[in-house]
């Protein structure tokens, strides 16, 4: 079966758009996040292993192909002002493509060339240095980092052995509700070892035990660092709720120190997706507010409710992120779930 699915996978990609694509090195595409990566998934779609790119030397757009479609993901790594020529012509070249996890700019233009805009989620943002942790609305996040130095934990940045990082990634993989994979294009696939510029938080146990890790990637403007976003976390499956929280507050307030401006802690796939500005889907409006509130989904699937919980303790500004489609068929739809390894 596996092998069948995969001639099909082939048989239909072949039959997709001829998107020209823009072979860029790694190295290239870096130098390109670092100009222009001022979004959450900039770095990911830099470093993101299977991706495709439509483009020049100067920008870019990375997209994924599924099921005979394609799917740009995240916004393009370009100049600003020339985000909207770079959409325009990816939109001719690749038929109609899908846009996930986009901006408003980025929406804003789709939606000008008659594509139904949805909200996929809320990206929380913590604008530094006006966000702290002080105040009353904040107190259960400084308890955590209290709890945890007065039980003999203890914080760090940096060098980590790599054989206490695949022992943490594999205890905290068991307890996962899809273990047998991890999740890609929205997610990349979770490595060892930082990449260039990206940034390791852990928290180690009074036995000195790795308990639980944050990486960032970074957030680049005019080729300096200007924030991070969160990437990947690890926990141990018995660590303590206290245990992420008090890390990312840790990580966070390093952030400041250092003069960092913003640090966005990601998707939260399916929260607050009504109140649209844009002409949408109301079939998939509904789909995803049922998908956000289904038991089953959130037990069985991907906890959303969750995710949005844990990123709310942490009072940031709630940015809106968008999936953009001309059709937006259920067979487009199933293209995606699939690239993503939702299913």
């Amino acid at each position: 079966m596996p092998s069948l699915r995969i001639f099909l996978d082939r048989l239909l990609e072949g039959a997709a758009a001829k998107v020209p694509r823009q072979d860029l090195t790694h190295v290239e595409r870096l130098a390109l996040v670092r100009r222009y990566g001022d979004f959450s998934l900039a770095y990911s779609t830099a470093v993101q292993q299977k991706l495709s790119y439509f483009g020049d030397t100067e920008g870019y757009i990375a997209f994924g192909t599924k099921m005979k479609h394609h799917f740009a993901l995240g916004d393009p790594v370009a100049h600003p002002p020339d985000r909207p020529d770079y959409i325009r012509r990816f939109v001719e070249a690749a038929d109609s493509p899908w846009f996930v996890q986009i901006g408003e700019p980025t929406a804003r233009v789709l939606s000008g060339l008659g594509y139904q805009v949805n909200r996929l989620g809320i990206d929380t943002r913590l604008e530094l240095p006006a966000h702290d942790f002080s105040g009353k609305r904040n107190e259960t996040v400084r308890y955590s980092e209290r709890w945890l130095l007065k039980k003999g934990f203890s914080f760090g940045e940096g060098a980590v052995y790599l054989d206490e990082v695949q022992r943490l990634s594999q205890n905290w993989r068991a307890d996962r509700i899809v273990r047998r994979w991890e999740m890609a294009f929205l997610n990349r696939p979770f490595a060892d070892h930082l990449g260039i510029d990206m940034r390791r938080f852990v928290l180690y146990s009074p036995e000195g035990e790795l308990v639980a890790l944050l990486d960032f990637d970074p957030l680049f403007r005019d080729g300096k660092v200007i924030g991070y976003t969160t990437s990947f976390k690890r926990k141990h499956i018995d660590a303590s709720p206290h245990a992420e929280i008090g890390l990312t507050k840790f990580a966070v307030d390093r952030f400041r120190g250092e003069g960092i401006s913003v640090v966005t802690l990601g998707l939260s796939p399916m929260l607050d997706v009504g109140d649209n500005e844009f002409a949408e889907s109301s079939f998939w409006r509904n789909a995803f507010e049922r998908a956000y509130e289904s038991p089953w989904v959130n037990r069985s699937k991907f906890n959303l409710k969750g995710q949005a919980a844990f990123k709310r303790r942490f009072h940031g500004v709630e940015e809106p992120t968008y999936i953009a489609f001309r059709k937006g068929t259920l067979v487009e739809m199933l293209g995606l779930l699939r690239l993503i390894k939702a299913i």
